[in-house]
């Protein structure tokens, strides 16, 4: 199988390049990344070593011509940070929706067989009551979130086309990466444990927050690779997490404290409602 993963060189890409070629080991894997993480290393190796050839660019130039003789795009690349994604709502906008619209176009002109979407259930937004499931509203408050919904609705609605669309509406990621993000929940609170023993929750801590770990995550892909359109359909979205690993925030950053011995945990419970839970 000829793979090609966009945004290989973020948090997710090297996790699922080692599950790859351990699982696949005669696929040939292809990259296309803005390469603005690639120094980010935290090992002694860079995990482009493993592909077959890597390509620089930006999502919104994608040139169709990479997609010859491709099997299966995994499309991780977005802008998927909150903050940088409501300052900046247009280029989110343009990135994460307007240019994956235009990426599955071009895999649907270029045969491509298999397409596995990282969404995000951060599109449930302010929820109450039971867990969300995928035939539940759609609520999404950020302009990542909102991308996401965008993306999945033109997904679902592909007509005269073969190509097989898995949405994996992952949980928040953590654990180790060879390209390591400290601004997700988790590992935010370890890194500030272990550098400061301090953890400070800007918020009341009251919202829910989904977690799955990064390896998971690659195995969750793998599976979507792998899937058949008679299990499913055509166009299959699915939260991907664990119903055990669903925590609120201020319960997370006493975990976090009880590992981290030393560690204080101040939250803010003046602040406002964060309406994020889900």
């Amino acid at each position: 199988m000829k793979i090609l993963i966009t945004g290989n060189m973020g948090y997710v890409g090297p996790v699922l390049v080692n599950e790859i070629k351990k699982s696949l080991k005669s696929s040939e894997i292809i990259g296309f990344d803005t390469g603005f993480f690639g120094h980010c290393i935290t090992k002694d190796y860079f995990p482009e070593t493993f592909l077959k050839k890597q390509f620089f660019g930006d999502m919104r130039e994608f040139p169709e011509e990479i997609l010859e003789d491709i099997d299966a795009v995994v499309h991780l690349a977005a802008i998927s940070n909150d903050p940088i994604g409501n300052k900046f709502e247009n280029q989110t906008k343009d990135i994460n929706y307007e240019a994956s619209v235009a990426l599955i176009k071009k895999c649907i002109r270029k045969g491509v067989k298999k397409f596995v979407f990282a969404s995000s259930c951060s599109i449930y937004g302010q929820s109450q009551g039971n867990s969300r499931t995928e035939t539940d509203e759609l609520n999404p408050l950020t302009a990542y979130a909102k991308s996401k919904v965008l993306s999945e609705n033109i997904f679902q609605n592909l007509n005269n086309s073969d190509i097989t669309v898995t949405s994996l509406r992952f949980a928040t990621a953590c654990g180790m990466s060879s390209r390591l993000r400290l601004d997700l929940v988790l590992n935010d609170f370890v890194a500030c444990a272990v550098t400061s023993k301090k953890i400070t929750v800007l918020s009341d801590g009251l919202p829910w927050r989904p977690l799955i770990n990064v390896r998971d995550m690659a195995q969750a892909i793998m599976w979507a690779l792998g899937r058949d359109k008679s299990n499913g359909g055509k166009f299959l979205a699915i939260n991907t997490g664990f119903n055990s690993w669903n925590f609120q925030i201020k319960d997370l950053a006493y975990k976090v404290a009880e590992i981290v011995t030393g560690t204080k945990v101040f939250i803010n419970e003046n602040a406002p409602a964060d309406k994020r839970s889900y």
